[in-house]
């Protein structure tokens, strides 16, 4: 069957299961307490592996629209739409789990500081995007007008990734240098950086194998759209 689940799919799911257990297990019984902040910091391993792959996403979606605009391929906006989707739950969870750090740390679960505004706003551009295709029933429209918009909002994601570094802001910068003065930074132990390094792994790994699903599950949604426009003609 052409729709079979491929055996390479399975095993990416295995992989993806027995890493997601591992790296748990490294964030709660290998890397260290952090000495200000204590066991809220393990929150850190999760919240910057889930925004990495948000991002990597949605840079998936800014290729796969392209490449649509390039060759009107209908597997280009499957793979587009795929990204976003993916993209935006992880962000979202992102988010979420800056907030429970945040908590204890900032002693709120949210501020308007530049990189969680400017994170918010990435969410509802996606969100729009979303929105967007849902409003337009014919495909290639869809797709085309999918595209355009992939690209343009990815501008969105630089803004965010550089905003802890542009604006004045109480958000740690981990990786890159930053004011070692903002409210929860902290140097990280190599312990810290092996379960660090190893997250942002395992994280790109359940990504891929997300995707992987969500693009088989395009491409049978696109089968059921082509059957019912047959018999709708």
């Amino acid at each position: 069957m052409a729709d079979k689940k491929p055996g390479l799919l399975t095993g990416l799911d295995i992989l993806s299961v027995v890493l997601l257990l591992v790296v748990t297990g490294m964030v709660f019984f290998y890397a260290p307490l952090e000495a200000v902040m204590g066991a809220v910091q393990k929150v850190f391993y999760f919240h910057v592996a889930t925004g990495w792959v948000g991002m990597v996403g949605f840079l998936l979606a800014l290729a796969a629209g392209i490449a649509y605009l390039r060759t009107k391929d209908m597997k280009w906006d499957i793979a587009g739409v795929a990204g976003v989707e993916i993209g935006m739950v992880f962000m979202l969870i992102n988010i979420i789990t800056g907030s429970i750090w945040a908590r204890p740390i900032w002693n709120t679960w949210w501020t308007w500081d530049p990189r969680l505004t400017t994170a918010t706003i990435m969410e509802l551009v996606y969100a729009a995007y979303l929105m967007l295709r849902q409003g337009l029933e014919e495909p290639e429209k869809r797709a085309r007008f999918g595209a355009v918009y992939a690209i343009i909002g990815f501008i969105s994601v630089p803004l965010t990734f550089l905003s802890i570094r542009i604006f004045r802001t109480i958000h740690p910068v981990v990786i890159g240098g930053g004011d070692p003065g903002a409210e929860g930074s902290f140097s990280m132990t190599p312990k810290m950086l092996q379960t660090f390094m190893f997250s942002l792994v395992v994280f790109s790994v359940l990504a891929v194998d997300l995707i992987w699903h969500r693009i088989r599950l395009g491409k049978l949604g696109e089968k059921v759209e082509a059957l019912k426009m047959e018999l709708e003609s």
